[in-house]
């Protein structure tokens, strides 16, 4: 695995290490402009991964980070986004569906994501050129090298149900009505999994859910690492706008609708 890729995984850890010690105490929520929730977990983790990827010198867009104009966006060749803390409603409710994002991204496509789930501490690791994803449950008693040897290879899984993954926090009509004609369009029964966060991605990659409808809005910093674990093991993530995969570094970082199914 390149070293750029373990310096991400390495940056995910960092930033779940500080989320957790933020998530056990009696923390405040304040709120963006745009009424999103914001903790000091958000920002301590955002802090350590900054920190670990910067002597890369690869640009970055981060929630968190006074991000640069599309002018000069627009020339990047490469850059990682980043959510150092995905689904912090799940986390301010202490439910555990919260993440590490992050993605690099190279001509405006998902090339590698790492997304890290720290009250679990599972790990998720997509790398789309070499068309695998590997999930690990980390230890941090171990070291780095250690940890990787003992990934285990994801991918999807038939079943006798089509298993729909909705969010715990945005199931809303447009969701509901796909669902309802995928009840008319398929012989199976259909079954309804819930889960925050790009956790929702995962689930679809490891088999354990077969289709992810998004009918409410995303950002690219929520979406790139979880579409590259997917693209890896062969899934397709449809901006349905546009009919095409999703693509990032746009001058608008708000996604369109999109879903994540075998084809």
């Amino acid at each position: 695995m390149d070293r750029i890729f373990k310096e991400a995984i390495v940056a995910a850890i960092k930033g779940g290490d500080k989320i957790l010690e933020v998530y056990e105490t009696d923390f405040d929520v304040t709120y963006k402009g745009d009424d999103s929730p914001l903790t000091i977990a958000d920002q301590k983790a955002n802090k350590a991964i900054v920190e670990t990827l910067e002597p890369l010198g690869i640009d970055m867009i981060s929630e968190e980070n006074k991000n640069k104009t599309y002018d000069e966006r627009k020339e990047w060749s490469k850059c990682w986004i980043i959510d150092p803390l995905d689904g912090t409603k799940e986390f301010i409710k202490k439910n555990g569906e919260f993440t590490v994002n992050i993605a690099l991204i190279e001509d405006q496509k998902p090339v590698f994501g790492v997304i890290y789930v720290p009250v679990s501490s599972e790990l998720y690791v997509g790398l789309v050129n070499e068309n695998v994803s590997y999930k690990v449950v980390w230890n941090n008693e171990n070291s780095l090298e250690q940890n990787l040897e003992n990934l285990q290879v994801i991918q999807p899984k038939e079943d006798e149900k089509v298993r729909v993954v909705g969010s715990r926090s945005h199931m809303n009509d447009d969701t509901l009505k796909f669902i309802e004609q995928l009840k008319q369009s398929q012989n199976k029964a259909i079954e309804i999994v819930s889960k925050g966060s790009s956790l929702k991605f995962c689930l679809v990659a490891e088999g354990l859910a077969d289709v992810y409808p998004r009918f409410a809005p995303t950002m690219e910093w929520d979406t790139a690492a979880g579409q590259a674990i997917c693209e890896a093991v062969g899934l397709k993530v449809i901006d349905q706008n546009t009919g095409e995969p999703m693509v990032y570094n746009r001058e608008n970082l708000l996604n369109n609708y999109f879903l994540v199914s075998k084809s």
